[in-house]
């Protein structure tokens, strides 16, 4: 409150701390060879800390301490402990176990004082537009300081995802009577803006939806130099409620709520204006850049962000402008209260946000990777999950290694269109009239838009990037596959992609999606998997329309086996360099982010 009261209209407040995790009763199982059996910070065994934890945590209150029971059964061995207590207790926990020169202090604090939903709850409460709200999990904390030392099962003895180390959420205060939120109004009829369409595989004869819109996507990059710095133009605050409103959303496997407002490129669909005139219109309508402000036009990248089930083209442009920092008079088009404002954002931080779920568009992300890219200037440091390859000494097969993976099956046409008679209803339109609430829960704006969900698969996406690295060298796997969104604007159906599924709605945490991924890549692709990692922060690949969320991860090969799918692989470094011609969003995304990782955008 002390803080949003300093705040200007448009000002934000962003919140890194602890969070609580949501849940009951756990099972919490500690070793007890670690230490001795005295209740000392600088020598105990980590069981012997928890039982001291349980009586002074919060040792400033007047009733410190918290509830547990200590069970007989069940421990993963004989120098193991179990605990009966709530997940939050055993969150403040292990949070907190391996702080032992500062033990004191440390118990008198309470880590977890809200839930992700709590937070969201009181930012909305204050007056502040939710612009970002992600639990984190650091990689290096997991793997260092609770993997093989701690454990948390559910009560039926089946273990449990980590509880986010932390968490990030970040809030925009509005003026008075602005919205904050959106809530669902409930179902109606389709307005047909969207089309659904379905297309046979002319020789397994599995029919395939596809979902379209008119007219073509163009995304527009507005960049320029500052005191040696290169900053990018992106429109925040923009309302895309139909990421978590509807009621057809599955649950995030990061546990956060997603927000209903976003960072994202400036764009527009092209109508029968050629690319220059309809961009510069749109600059000058909705950035507040004149064009004679505009110093020079680059084509970037062209690419289908989601080509499984959306018929949607993307064509990205770079603009470099005269310095425009802030432009928060601008056209006003969304039909909610707000159409967000143009801001600027330093190139390297917009990527490190990326990295850890803070910017979950993911074009916005794509076009400022190809304009660094273009223009020869390093990506930064990467900050997500830190990836280390092993190198292999057995070579892969050499009929699936290609220099040019394109030249294979480029002019294959799969697909016959057919009647709606014969679609298999894998995806389903919707409408929904969203109703936009202000701080008071008041309604202040309402419209309906339509999207596109899966009817029984869940909104959420795994995509993988398969890496061996054998002589110093670093391969990608890739799917030479056939569908019918390349076919439609293309005229052929190739088009080469990382493998990625949508999951079931039974997968509803990182941990059991890295599983199931596993065992699928194994089955599907006859490939062992020996480590897999996130890949940066999930991102959405057209929150326009779908709540669709895609989770990158990288998984590193161990050796394959006979599979009815056969991989081409190919040079990570020199498909970097080849990339005007990977058009699968997906791929890009996983292709220019493990670059990253790897530091091969270092050495261009």
């Amino acid at each position: 409150e002390a803080q949003v009261s300093q705040l200007k209209e448009g000002g934000v407040l962003i919140v890194r701390d602890f969070v609580a995790p949501e849940g009951g009763d756990v099972f919490l199982d500690l070793p007890a060879d670690d230490g001795d059996d005295s209740k000392d910070p600088a020598t105990c065994s980590t069981a012997s800390l928890f039982e001291r934890f349980a009586i002074e945590f919060r040792s400033l209150s007047e009733a410190p301490g918290f509830r547990y029971e200590r069970v007989a059964e069940g421990a993963p061995g004989p120098s193991w402990r179990r605990y009966r207590l709530p997940l939050r207790m055993a969150a403040e926990f292990i949070l907190r176990k391996d702080y032992r020169r500062d033990w004191i202090a440390e118990v008198k604090e309470e880590y977890c004082y809200f839930t992700q939903a709590e937070f969201q709850d009181a930012f909305a409460r204050l007056g502040l537009r939710m612009l970002a709200s992600t639990p984190l999990r650091n990689p290096w904390i997991i793997r260092n300081r609770w993997q093989g030392k701690c454990e948390i099962r559910d009560l039926e003895g089946q273990a449990l995802e980590f509880p986010p180390t932390n968490t990030i959420v970040a809030g925009e205060r509005v003026a008075l009577g602005e919205g904050v939120a959106f809530r669902n109004g409930g179902e109606v009829e389709p307005l047909g803006f969207l089309r659904m369409e379905s297309f046979r595989h002319q020789e397994s004869g599995e029919v395939f939806d596809l979902v379209s819109r008119p007219h073509r996507t163009l995304d527009v990059l507005p960049y320029f130099h500052q005191n040696q710095e290169l900053f990018v133009l992106a429109r925040m605050s923009y309302p895309r409620p139909i990421l978590g409103t509807m009621a057809h959303a599955s649950t995030t496997l990061h546990g956060g709520r997603p927000s209903g407002y976003l960072t994202e490129p400036l764009s527009v669909l092209q109508n029968d204006q050629p690319m220059g005139f309809t961009v510069e219109a749109m600059l000058a309508k909705r950035a507040g850049i004149a064009p004679s402000a505009i110093l020079g036009f680059t084509e970037g990248a062209t690419y289908y962000p989601s080509p499984g089930g959306i018929l949607e083209e993307v064509q990205s442009v770079l603009v470099e402008t005269e310095p425009v920092f802030v432009q928060g008079q601008i056209d006003h088009h969304s039909g909610f209260s707000t159409s967000g404002r143009v801001r600027a954002i330093e190139a390297q931080q917009l990527l490190r946000s990326a990295q850890v779920g803070g910017l979950p568009d993911a074009r916005l992300e794509l076009n400022t990777y190809e304009l660094l890219l273009r223009l020869g200037v390093a990506p930064g440091a990467w900050i997500g999950e830190e990836i280390t390859l092993k190198d292999n000494p057995a070579s892969l097969p050499k009929a699936s290694v290609v220099m040019d993976p394109w030249s294979k099956g480029a002019t294959r046409r799969a697909f016959e269109c057919v009647s709606k008679e014969s679609s298999p209803h894998y995806l389903h339109l919707h409408a929904t009239r969203f109703e936009e609430v202000d701080a008071q829960a008041k309604v202040v704006t309402e419209r309906v838009l339509e999207y596109v969900v899966p009817g029984e698969a869940s909104t959420n996406t795994l995509a993988v990037a398969l890496l061996y690295r054998h002589e110093g060298e670093i391969y990608i796997g890739l799917e030479d596959r056939d569908l019918p969104a390349a076919q439609g604007f293309t005229g052929n159906s190739a088009l080469l992609a990382a493998p990625a599924w949508r999951l079931p709605r039974s997968v509803e945490d990182l941990a059991t999606s890295k599983a199931w991924a596993q065992d699928r890549l194994a089955k599907e692709y006859g490939v062992i998997v020996q480590d897999i990692w996130e890949l940066g922060g999930s991102y959405y690949p057209t929150a326009g329309l779908t709540p669709e969320t895609v989770y990158p991860m990288a998984a590193e090969v161990e050796r394959w086996t006979a599979s009815n799918h056969f991989l081409i692989w190919t040079n990570l470094r020199e498909l970097c360099r080849q990339r005007a011609n990977v058009q699968d969003g997906h791929l890009r995304i996983l292709l220019l982010r493990a670059c990253h990782a790897l530091g091969l955008m270092e050495r261009p």
